[in-house]
Protein backbone atom coordinates (compact mmCIF):
# COMPACT_ATOMS: atom_id res chain seq x y z
CA UNK A 1 0.00 0.00 0.00
CA UNK A 2 1.28 3.44 -0.92
CA UNK A 3 2.31 5.25 2.27
CA UNK A 4 2.89 8.62 0.58
CA UNK A 5 0.81 11.40 2.08
CA UNK A 6 -1.74 13.03 -0.21
CA UNK A 7 -3.11 16.49 0.58
CA UNK A 8 -6.51 18.18 0.40
CA UNK A 9 -6.66 21.96 0.70
CA UNK A 10 -10.00 23.74 1.04
CA UNK A 11 -10.70 27.45 0.76
CA UNK A 12 -13.14 30.24 0.10
CA UNK A 13 -11.91 33.76 -0.69
CA UNK A 14 -8.68 33.34 1.28
CA UNK A 15 -6.71 35.65 -1.02
CA UNK A 16 -2.99 35.83 -0.29
CA UNK A 17 -3.47 33.44 2.65
CA UNK A 18 -4.13 30.68 0.13
CA UNK A 19 -1.00 31.51 -1.84
CA UNK A 20 1.09 31.18 1.33
CA UNK A 21 -0.72 27.93 2.14
CA UNK A 22 -0.05 26.31 -1.23
CA UNK A 23 3.56 27.47 -1.24
CA UNK A 24 4.12 25.77 2.13
CA UNK A 25 3.00 22.33 0.91
CA UNK A 26 5.71 19.70 0.28
CA UNK A 27 5.78 18.77 -3.41
CA UNK A 28 7.81 15.64 -2.66
CA UNK A 29 4.79 13.96 -1.08
CA UNK A 30 1.66 12.61 -2.75
CA UNK A 31 -0.80 14.46 -5.01
CA UNK A 32 -2.40 17.73 -3.91
CA UNK A 33 -6.00 18.74 -4.60
CA UNK A 34 -7.45 22.18 -3.89
CA UNK A 35 -11.23 22.42 -3.46
CA UNK A 36 -12.83 25.84 -3.82
CA UNK A 37 -16.20 26.77 -2.33
CA UNK A 38 -17.39 29.53 -4.63
CA UNK A 39 -14.53 32.01 -4.25
CA UNK A 40 -14.84 35.30 -6.11
CA UNK A 41 -11.14 36.19 -5.90
CA UNK A 42 -9.74 33.76 -8.47
CA UNK A 43 -8.44 31.27 -5.91
CA UNK A 44 -8.97 28.19 -8.09
CA UNK A 45 -7.20 29.78 -11.06
CA UNK A 46 -4.30 30.76 -8.85
CA UNK A 47 -3.98 27.18 -7.55
CA UNK A 48 -3.92 25.83 -11.10
CA UNK A 49 -1.23 28.34 -12.05
CA UNK A 50 0.91 26.76 -9.31
CA UNK A 51 0.48 23.30 -10.82
CA UNK A 52 -2.15 22.13 -8.33
CA UNK A 53 -5.36 20.45 -9.39
CA UNK A 54 -8.38 22.55 -8.39
CA UNK A 55 -12.02 21.53 -8.02
CA UNK A 56 -14.82 24.10 -8.17
CA UNK A 57 -17.80 22.94 -6.12
CA UNK A 58 -21.23 23.26 -7.67
CA UNK A 59 -22.82 26.44 -6.29
CA UNK A 60 -26.28 24.88 -6.58
CA UNK A 61 -25.50 22.78 -3.50
CA UNK A 62 -24.86 24.61 -0.19
CA UNK A 63 -21.16 25.08 0.56
CA UNK A 64 -19.65 23.54 3.69
CA UNK A 65 -16.08 22.74 4.67
CA UNK A 66 -17.14 19.12 5.18
CA UNK A 67 -18.45 18.89 1.63
CA UNK A 68 -15.21 20.38 0.30
CA UNK A 69 -13.05 17.93 2.24
CA UNK A 70 -15.12 14.99 1.02
CA UNK A 71 -14.81 16.16 -2.59
CA UNK A 72 -11.04 16.43 -2.28
CA UNK A 73 -10.75 13.04 -0.61
CA UNK A 74 -12.89 11.37 -3.26
CA UNK A 75 -10.75 12.88 -6.02
CA UNK A 76 -7.57 11.62 -4.34
CA UNK A 77 -9.05 8.12 -4.17
CA UNK A 78 -9.60 8.30 -7.93
CA UNK A 79 -5.98 9.36 -8.46
CA UNK A 80 -4.43 6.88 -6.01
CA UNK A 81 -6.97 4.31 -4.76
CA UNK A 82 -4.33 2.66 -2.54
CA UNK A 83 -3.70 5.91 -0.66
CA UNK A 84 -2.96 5.31 3.00
CA UNK A 85 -2.76 8.82 4.53
CA UNK A 86 -4.33 12.16 3.71
CA UNK A 87 -3.43 15.54 5.18
CA UNK A 88 -6.27 18.06 5.29
CA UNK A 89 -5.28 21.72 5.20
CA UNK A 90 -7.40 24.85 5.55
CA UNK A 91 -6.59 27.55 3.03
CA UNK A 92 -5.74 30.07 5.74
CA UNK A 93 -2.93 27.90 7.14
CA UNK A 94 0.71 27.20 6.29
CA UNK A 95 1.96 23.67 6.98
CA UNK A 96 5.05 23.40 9.17
CA UNK A 97 8.11 22.07 7.35
CA UNK A 98 8.50 19.00 9.58
CA UNK A 99 4.87 18.13 10.23
CA UNK A 100 4.12 15.72 7.39
CA UNK A 101 7.02 13.41 8.25
CA UNK A 102 6.27 13.42 12.00
CA UNK A 103 2.56 12.76 11.59
CA UNK A 104 3.13 10.04 9.00
CA UNK A 105 5.67 8.28 11.24
CA UNK A 106 3.23 8.35 14.15
CA UNK A 107 0.42 6.80 12.12
CA UNK A 108 2.73 4.10 10.82
CA UNK A 109 3.70 3.21 14.39
CA UNK A 110 0.11 3.28 15.74
CA UNK A 111 -2.22 1.29 13.44
CA UNK A 112 -5.41 2.03 15.44
CA UNK A 113 -4.95 5.79 15.42
CA UNK A 114 -7.24 7.27 12.77
CA UNK A 115 -6.32 10.93 13.14
CA UNK A 116 -3.20 12.71 14.37
CA UNK A 117 -3.05 16.41 15.12
CA UNK A 118 -0.56 18.78 16.70
CA UNK A 119 -0.10 22.39 17.75
CA UNK A 120 -1.73 24.98 15.52
CA UNK A 121 -0.25 28.43 16.05
CA UNK A 122 -1.65 31.80 15.11
CA UNK A 123 0.44 33.60 12.49
CA UNK A 124 -0.15 37.09 13.91
CA UNK A 125 -1.17 36.63 17.58
CA UNK A 126 -0.28 40.22 18.45
CA UNK A 127 -2.27 41.74 15.59
CA UNK A 128 -5.49 41.72 17.62
CA UNK A 129 -6.92 40.39 20.85
CA UNK A 130 -9.10 38.05 18.78
CA UNK A 131 -6.10 36.51 17.03
CA UNK A 132 -4.52 36.05 20.44
CA UNK A 133 -7.61 34.22 21.65
CA UNK A 134 -7.35 31.84 18.71
CA UNK A 135 -3.72 31.11 19.55
CA UNK A 136 -4.74 30.22 23.11
CA UNK A 137 -7.65 28.13 21.86
CA UNK A 138 -5.38 25.97 19.67
CA UNK A 139 -3.26 24.96 22.70
CA UNK A 140 -5.10 21.74 23.53
CA UNK A 141 -3.74 18.87 25.69
CA UNK A 142 -1.36 16.27 24.27
CA UNK A 143 -2.18 12.58 24.04
CA UNK A 144 -5.37 10.74 23.15
CA UNK A 145 -8.16 13.16 22.37
CA UNK A 146 -11.90 13.11 21.77
CA UNK A 147 -11.79 15.37 18.74
CA UNK A 148 -9.56 17.00 16.14
CA UNK A 149 -9.38 20.19 14.12
CA UNK A 150 -9.29 20.75 10.39
CA UNK A 151 -5.52 20.61 9.88
CA UNK A 152 -4.89 16.97 10.68
CA UNK A 153 -3.54 13.86 9.03
CA UNK A 154 -6.00 11.00 8.70
CA UNK A 155 -5.82 7.35 7.84
CA UNK A 156 -7.72 6.88 4.59
CA UNK A 157 -9.03 3.49 5.71
CA UNK A 158 -10.74 4.96 8.78
CA UNK A 159 -12.20 7.87 6.86
CA UNK A 160 -13.72 5.53 4.30
CA UNK A 161 -15.12 3.31 7.06
CA UNK A 162 -17.21 6.13 8.56
CA UNK A 163 -18.22 7.65 5.23
CA UNK A 164 -16.14 10.81 5.55
CA UNK A 165 -17.34 14.11 6.97
CA UNK A 166 -21.01 15.00 7.32
CA UNK A 167 -21.49 17.42 4.39
CA UNK A 168 -24.62 18.95 5.90
CA UNK A 169 -22.77 20.49 8.87
CA UNK A 170 -21.79 24.15 8.48
CA UNK A 171 -19.32 23.86 11.39
CA UNK A 172 -18.00 21.30 13.87
CA UNK A 173 -17.67 18.62 11.22
CA UNK A 174 -14.33 17.34 12.54
CA UNK A 175 -15.44 16.61 16.15
CA UNK A 176 -18.66 15.05 14.86
CA UNK A 177 -16.69 12.73 12.60
CA UNK A 178 -14.47 11.82 15.57
CA UNK A 179 -17.55 10.59 17.44
CA UNK A 180 -18.24 8.14 14.62
CA UNK A 181 -14.58 7.11 14.44
CA UNK A 182 -14.45 6.29 18.14
CA UNK A 183 -17.65 4.28 17.84
CA UNK A 184 -15.77 2.12 15.31
CA UNK A 185 -12.88 1.59 17.70
CA UNK A 186 -10.48 4.16 16.25
CA UNK A 187 -8.58 6.69 18.34
CA UNK A 188 -7.59 10.33 17.82
CA UNK A 189 -4.25 11.60 19.03
CA UNK A 190 -2.44 14.93 19.44
CA UNK A 191 1.35 14.84 19.35
CA UNK A 192 3.89 17.41 20.52
CA UNK A 193 4.63 18.93 17.12
CA UNK A 194 3.69 22.08 15.22
CA UNK A 195 1.16 21.49 12.45
CA UNK A 196 0.78 24.87 10.84
CA UNK A 197 0.48 28.61 11.15
CA UNK A 198 -3.11 29.82 11.07
CA UNK A 199 -4.20 33.28 9.96
CA UNK A 200 -7.48 34.06 11.72
CA UNK A 201 -7.44 37.62 10.40
CA UNK A 202 -9.88 38.80 13.09
CA UNK A 203 -9.70 42.46 13.94
CA UNK A 204 -13.27 43.35 14.87
CA UNK A 205 -15.52 42.38 17.75
CA UNK A 206 -18.27 41.50 15.27
CA UNK A 207 -16.06 38.89 13.65
CA UNK A 208 -15.36 37.24 16.99
CA UNK A 209 -19.08 37.36 17.85
CA UNK A 210 -20.10 35.61 14.62
CA UNK A 211 -17.43 32.97 15.11
CA UNK A 212 -18.77 32.27 18.61
CA UNK A 213 -22.31 32.10 17.19
CA UNK A 214 -21.12 29.50 14.70
CA UNK A 215 -19.66 27.47 17.56
CA UNK A 216 -23.00 27.55 19.37
CA UNK A 217 -24.82 26.47 16.24
CA UNK A 218 -22.37 23.56 15.84
CA UNK A 219 -22.85 22.52 19.49
CA UNK A 220 -26.63 22.43 19.09
CA UNK A 221 -26.53 20.49 15.86
CA UNK A 222 -23.95 18.04 17.20
CA UNK A 223 -25.98 17.39 20.34
CA UNK A 224 -29.08 16.75 18.24
CA UNK A 225 -27.25 14.28 15.98
CA UNK A 226 -25.68 12.29 18.81
CA UNK A 227 -27.91 12.93 21.82
CA UNK A 228 -28.40 9.18 22.18
CA UNK A 229 -24.70 8.34 22.24
CA UNK A 230 -23.16 7.18 25.55
CA UNK A 231 -20.82 10.18 25.68
CA UNK A 232 -23.71 12.65 25.24
CA UNK A 233 -21.79 14.58 22.60
CA UNK A 234 -22.00 18.38 23.06
CA UNK A 235 -24.87 18.08 25.56
CA UNK A 236 -22.82 19.66 28.34
CA UNK A 237 -21.73 22.54 26.09
CA UNK A 238 -25.30 23.21 24.95
CA UNK A 239 -26.63 23.23 28.52
CA UNK A 240 -23.89 25.66 29.51
CA UNK A 241 -24.81 27.95 26.63
CA UNK A 242 -28.50 27.96 27.54
CA UNK A 243 -27.76 28.59 31.22
CA UNK A 244 -25.17 31.35 30.98
CA UNK A 245 -26.12 32.87 27.67
CA UNK A 246 -29.90 32.96 28.02
CA UNK A 247 -31.51 31.66 31.22
CA UNK A 248 -29.56 33.67 33.80
CA UNK A 249 -29.69 37.05 32.00
CA UNK A 250 -33.40 36.67 31.12
CA UNK A 251 -34.35 35.70 34.66
CA UNK A 252 -32.20 38.46 36.16
CA UNK A 253 -33.82 41.10 33.95
CA UNK A 254 -37.34 39.74 34.53
CA UNK A 255 -36.86 39.86 38.29
CA UNK A 256 -35.01 43.18 38.37
CA UNK A 257 -38.07 45.30 39.14
CA UNK A 258 -39.69 43.14 41.86
CA UNK A 259 -36.32 42.52 43.56
CA UNK A 260 -35.26 46.18 43.24
CA UNK A 261 -32.19 45.22 41.27
CA UNK A 262 -31.04 42.44 43.59
CA UNK A 263 -31.42 39.85 40.83
CA UNK A 264 -28.95 41.81 38.70
CA UNK A 265 -26.39 41.79 41.50
CA UNK A 266 -26.86 38.05 41.93
CA UNK A 267 -26.34 37.54 38.19
CA UNK A 268 -23.14 39.61 38.27
CA UNK A 269 -21.90 37.49 41.16
CA UNK A 270 -22.66 34.29 39.26
CA UNK A 271 -20.73 35.49 36.23
CA UNK A 272 -17.87 36.32 38.58
CA UNK A 273 -17.90 32.69 39.72
CA UNK A 274 -17.85 31.53 36.10
CA UNK A 275 -14.92 33.85 35.35
CA UNK A 276 -12.98 32.45 38.31
CA UNK A 277 -13.75 28.88 37.27
CA UNK A 278 -12.44 29.42 33.73
CA UNK A 279 -9.42 31.27 35.13
CA UNK A 280 -8.49 28.32 37.37
CA UNK A 281 -8.97 25.83 34.57
CA UNK A 282 -6.74 27.83 32.20
CA UNK A 283 -4.02 28.10 34.85
CA UNK A 284 -4.09 24.43 35.81
CA UNK A 285 -4.15 23.15 32.24
CA UNK A 286 -1.29 25.40 31.16
CA UNK A 287 -3.50 26.94 28.50
CA UNK A 288 -2.26 30.43 29.32
CA UNK A 289 -0.10 32.29 31.81
CA UNK A 290 -0.13 35.82 33.15
CA UNK A 291 -2.34 38.47 31.57
CA UNK A 292 -3.65 36.19 28.76
CA UNK A 293 -5.43 34.10 31.41
CA UNK A 294 -7.68 37.01 32.31
CA UNK A 295 -8.32 37.80 28.65
CA UNK A 296 -9.17 34.19 27.89
CA UNK A 297 -11.47 33.86 30.91
CA UNK A 298 -13.28 37.11 30.10
CA UNK A 299 -14.02 36.14 26.50
CA UNK A 300 -14.91 32.57 27.45
CA UNK A 301 -17.55 34.02 29.77
CA UNK A 302 -18.70 36.63 27.23
CA UNK A 303 -18.83 33.99 24.52
CA UNK A 304 -21.78 32.30 26.22
CA UNK A 305 -24.07 35.00 24.80
CA UNK A 306 -23.30 34.56 21.09
CA UNK A 307 -23.12 30.80 21.71
CA UNK A 308 -26.71 30.85 22.99
CA UNK A 309 -27.73 32.92 19.96
CA UNK A 310 -26.19 30.31 17.67
CA UNK A 311 -28.02 27.53 19.51
CA UNK A 312 -31.27 29.47 19.27
CA UNK A 313 -30.70 29.96 15.56
CA UNK A 314 -30.30 26.23 15.08
CA UNK A 315 -33.46 25.44 17.04
CA UNK A 316 -35.56 27.97 15.12
CA UNK A 317 -34.31 26.83 11.73
CA UNK A 318 -34.79 23.17 12.65
CA UNK A 319 -38.36 23.90 13.78
CA UNK A 320 -38.97 25.59 10.43
CA UNK A 321 -37.39 22.70 8.55
CA UNK A 322 -34.55 24.80 7.19
CA UNK A 323 -30.74 24.75 7.25
CA UNK A 324 -28.47 27.68 8.00
CA UNK A 325 -26.20 29.16 5.38
CA UNK A 326 -22.52 29.43 6.27
CA UNK A 327 -21.85 31.67 9.26
CA UNK A 328 -18.75 33.44 7.98
CA UNK A 329 -16.67 35.78 10.06
CA UNK A 330 -13.87 36.57 7.64
CA UNK A 331 -16.29 37.86 5.01
CA UNK A 332 -16.70 41.00 7.11
CA UNK A 333 -13.18 42.03 6.05
CA UNK A 334 -12.76 41.40 2.30
CA UNK A 335 -9.69 39.42 1.28
CA UNK A 336 -7.30 41.07 -1.15
CA UNK A 337 -7.74 39.67 -4.67
CA UNK A 338 -5.12 37.21 -5.79
CA UNK A 339 -5.55 38.09 -9.47
CA UNK A 340 -4.45 41.46 -10.72
CA UNK A 341 -4.28 40.93 -14.43
CA UNK A 342 -2.50 38.34 -16.55
CA UNK A 343 0.28 36.28 -15.12
CA UNK A 344 0.51 34.96 -11.63
CA UNK A 345 4.19 34.42 -11.18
Amino acid sequence: MDSAVSLVVIGRNEGDRLRRCLTSLPRSSGPIVYVDSGSSDGSALMARSMGIEAIDLDAAIPFTAARARNAGFERLLEICPEMQFVQFVDGDCEIDAGWIEQAQAFLLEHPRVAVVGGRLRERFPEASIYNRLCDLEWNTPLGESAWCGGNTMMRAESLREVGGFNPALIAGEEPEMCVRLREKGWTIYRIDADVALHDADMHRFGQWWRRAMRTGYAFAEGAHLHDGSPERYCVREVRSGWLWGLAIPVEALAAAWPTRGLSLLVAIALYGVLFAKVWRHACRSGLAKGKPVAIYAWFAMLGKFPQAMGQLRYCILRWRGRKSALIEYKSMVPSPPVLRGKGLG
